[in-house]
């Protein structure tokens, strides 16, 4: 969703590319929505001046004058900071945390366990909030995408379809199963994608790359390992 220009209140709402997905599946009954969110991507709020010459009215005249992103939708690349609701008198934001490897490398076939914790939540730290959300910003590269414990997890299987598409599921831990095939990998050795992690009650975020090798190799997890488990 963009605003489209700054002399009137006119909306331009666009389906991303899941979004027209689920519209064409099932004629539309699986496309619904129930929440929505607002961002501040093009905002560069380091503009703001007090100094300004003119007086307290102008102090933000740069940032109102600032260009609008249009919608577009590749939801990969817009809405990535959303605006969040925090408890007045809060003096820390919170921050998730990772314990472990956060630039995994897995091989063809393994599994990856994630399970992350927040810190400055409540002013407490390693806590696991109610669910948390992962967004997988290439699904075809995972056979199962299985969101665990928190509220109403969910859970995908492999995308066949040609073009890179993202993927959301909730819970309070991701495991996921890497591809067993060469497919996607090409003359490639590796191909890599992110998780993007955030935490329903807190609004806290956390990006982390994902690499697959195509064959068995020391740097990466066995392909006979079961799980690699990287708890809170």
């Amino acid at each position: 969703m963009g605003y489209l220009d700054n002399s009137s209140i006119t909306v331009d709402a666009i389906l991303t590319r899941r979004g027209r997905e689920l519209l064409s599946s099932a004629g539309g009954t699986g496309f619904q929505i129930t929440q929505f969110a607002l961002g501040d991507d093009e905002i560069d709020y380091s503009l703001y001046n007090e100094n300004h010459p003119d007086g307290s009215e102008f102090y933000g005249e740069a940032i109102e004058n600032l260009p609008i992103i249009e919608a577009f939708p590749n939801e990969n690349n817009i809405m990535r900071h959303k605006l969040i609701t925090l408890a007045r008198g809060t003096t820390k934001l919170a921050i998730l945390n990772v314990s472990g490897d956060n630039n995994p490398i897995i091989n063809k076939g393994s599994n990856f366990t994630l399970n992350p914790t927040t810190n400055n939540y409540n002013s407490l730290n390693n806590v696991a909030e109610s669910t948390y959300l992962f967004t997988i910003a290439d699904r075809r590269l995972f056979n199962s995408i299985i969101g665990s414990g928190g509220s109403s997890p969910t859970q995908v299987g492999q995308y066949n379809a040609g073009e890179a598409t993202s993927v959301t599921v909730r819970g309070q831990g991701l495991s996921l199963t890497a591809i067993n095939s060469n497919t996607l990998f090409g003359s490639n050795t590796t191909i890599s994608t992110t998780i993007m992690i955030q935490g329903i009650d807190s609004g806290a975020k956390l990006t982390i790359p994902i690499t697959i090798n195509k064959e068995a190799s020391t740097s990466g997890f066995a392909a006979n390992d079961t799980t690699q488990n990287f708890p809170g």
